[in-house]
């Protein structure tokens, strides 16, 4: 008895742990751009996104994907006492996973060429070396997908979590490093015989073109290096400390199925999984391709009008004509690392609903239903309404502490309207997830994929018309994403309510919300316009300027009249502040004052 109550309580400590690393893998992961992008600079940056843009899918498939298949088949063989058959479907996977990484690998180095020198995809062959550097990275990710899912079967989820933790700081460590040893490099090359990297250069502004693309290389390595260093921990772990199976547990298995046999079931399962993880996570690979080809066409049709848009942003910069492309590029995917920083902390709010959701649905319980909808989507809407309005409202000096003195500080111009875009645009992007996770619990799994191909095709629509105009250029590639998600969140959000009957106060999940939210933002702005004047200018190219202190401030005040708006607004009620750390005594003092009910 005594056992199973320690099992038990590993077992919440080690969902606990995995929830707590995922979410720091999270930040870290949108977060380490930003000192990247201040190394290499936009143009290296612009490399960077498209060699990472045709990443991403792959990843998604071999670390969310791949894992659950493993994961499922061991849960359901230690239930049953099949250990035996559990080490098979571990011997199984790492064959099937490994044949599955090397040939994702060279899948993606086969596509290298054609990806990034085609017209057809992105035309930009600087960023060749960058998608080569990247595409090992994918046998390493299918390597740990069949450690990961068989600790995750075995429910232990500490491998998992710090594979993840070793990968991410990996990757952020060894990418700045290893960029900022080819930046130095080239400098020091060019300084001694006028060539970088075997080019003959008569200008900073050629220095820094034929830099870009060996430093955007270099920092995507880092990936390569991330997943390489989570694997060595996983198998130094796997030898070391073993999978808790015993000798005696083994002797009292029955004889393990036929490993043909386990891995039609596991090839089996797999795919579909594999085949939803990549719909689900395909449109970024969308927008990379189909903006950067409108992009190309844009500026092929009349340079002369793009360059007079950006004049003094790309004179700054040394800009080439040739780099231009993969400048306004690098601007958007800069603007690209806050789009995901508020839907990233609401995110878990989805998979929290899944477990009340799925079994209030099972008895149709509809009261039980309607709580948890609603408590998902206004507080969502709390967080996102207000910190949205915030974050566009300070995108600019955001992004001046940011990269201010950095090789990214003529871009900021460029890139803060696309902040504030998806600043305004944070509802959208939060609820998405959270809305696909419930219907998910109530067993529609097939909504949000039907509705993201809409979506997806709308996307692609809008870039190839605006991106290719080319007075508007880069500026329309916000428009496409914005669409896809309106119309992703609206028809899953109405499939919802009419698949569980529930109707919503509107008044209190998004009114209230968004009263809160239009209020912190005037006090936001205002306060940041009032220390803009009062403080001293101070030096406009360094961080210790107006702007950085002016700034801080405003973030301090709207957090106050953030947390002021929603007890004034009664969006918050006893139940939601209880929830926080120390949140019982706090809501009996707030009770008491009759501020939540």
């Amino acid at each position: 008895m005594g056992k199973n109550k320690k099992q038990g309580q590993s077992l919440v400590s080690g969902a606990m742990f995995l929830m707590v690393t995922t979410v720091i893998v999270h930040i870290i992961g949108v977060l380490y751009k930003i000192p990247l992008t201040a190394t290499i600079g936009t143009v290296g940056r612009g490399y960077f996104t498209s060699a990472y843009e045709i990443y991403t899918p792959i990843y998604a498939i071999s670390m969310a994907g791949l894992p659950v298949a493993v994961s499922k088949m061991v849960s359901e063989r230690m239930a049953t006492g099949k250990y035996r058959e559990v080490r098979e479907v571990r011997a199984v996977a790492r064959k099937i996973y490994l044949a599955t990484g090397l040939i994702g690998t060279a899948v993606l180095m086969g596509l290298a060429w054609p990806y990034t020198h085609l017209d057809f995809f992105i035309h930009t062959p600087e960023a060749f070396w960058s998608v080569m550097c990247i595409a090992p990275s994918i046998l390493f990710c299918c390597m740990m997908s069949s450690y990961r899912g068989y600790y995750e079967g075995l429910r232990n989820m500490a491998p998992t979590g710090y594979s993840q933790l070793l990968e991410t700081v990996g990757k952020l460590v060894f990418g700045l490093v290893l960029a900022k040893i080819v930046q130095k490099r080239g400098l020091a090359q060019f300084h001694t015989d006028g060539t970088v990297f075997g080019i003959p250069c008569h200008n900073m502004s050629e220095v820094s073109s034929a830099i870009a693309p060996y430093s955007s290389a270099a920092a995507i390595f880092g990936v390569t290096a991330g997943t390489i260093l989570g694997l060595i921990y996983l198998q130094i772990r796997h030898r070391t400390v073993g999978d808790g199976i015993t000798r005696e547990m083994l002797q009292g298995s029955p004889d393990p199925a036929s490993r043909k046999s386990l891995r039609k079931s596991l090839i089996n399962f797999a795919i579909p999984v594999v085949v939803s993880s990549l719909v689900l996570n395909i449109t970024n690979l969308i927008d990379t391709w189909s903006i950067q080809n409108r992009l190309y066409s844009a500026i092929g049709k009349n340079i002369g009008v793009v360059k007079a848009m950006y004049s003094s942003q790309l004179a700054a910069s040394h800009i080439l004509d040739k780099d231009i492309k993969d400048f306004l590029y690098g601007c958007y995917g800069t603007a690209l690392d806050f789009r995901n920083i508020i839907p990233t902390v609401i995110m878990t709010l989805g998979v929290s609903a899944i477990p009340v959701l799925s079994g209030a649905w099972a008895v149709k319980d509809k009261k039980k239903m309607k709580g948890a909808i609603t408590s998902v989507l206004k507080t969502a809407n709390s967080i996102a309404i207000p910190a949205g309005i915030a974050m566009a409202i300070l995108a600019e000096p955001v992004l001046r502490i940011l990269y201010v003195g950095t090789n990214a500080e003529a871009s900021i111009t460029i890139s803060a309207p696309f902040v504030a875009i998806y600043g305004y645009a944070a509802i959208l992007l939060s609820i998405s997830t959270p809305i696909t996770n419930m219907l998910q619990a109530i067993g529609r799994a097939d909504v949000p994929v039907k509705a993201l191909l809409i979506g997806a095709t709308a996307k692609i629509i809008c870039n190839y018309t605006l991106v290719g105009i080319p007075a508007i250029n880069i500026k329309g590639a916000p428009i496409g994403t914005l669409v896809c998600y309106a119309y992703i969140v609206c028809h899953n959000l109405v499939v919802l309510l009419k698949e569980t009957r529930v109707r919503l106060n509107w008044v209190d999940i998004l009114i209230k919300p968004l009263g809160s939210g239009i209020v912190t933002g005037l006090a936001t702005w205002g306060t940041y316009a009032l220390f803009m004047h009062i403080l001293p200018e101070g030096n406009i190219h360094s961080r210790n300027a107006n702007f950085t202190w002016a700034a801080l401030i405003a973030m301090v005040i709207f957090l106050v009249v953030w947390f002021a708006t929603l007890l004034a607004f009664r969006v918050l009620n006893k139940n939601n502040i209880k929830n926080l750390p120390g949140g019982e005594k706090m809501s009996r003092k707030l009770e008491k004052r009759g501020l939540i009910h």
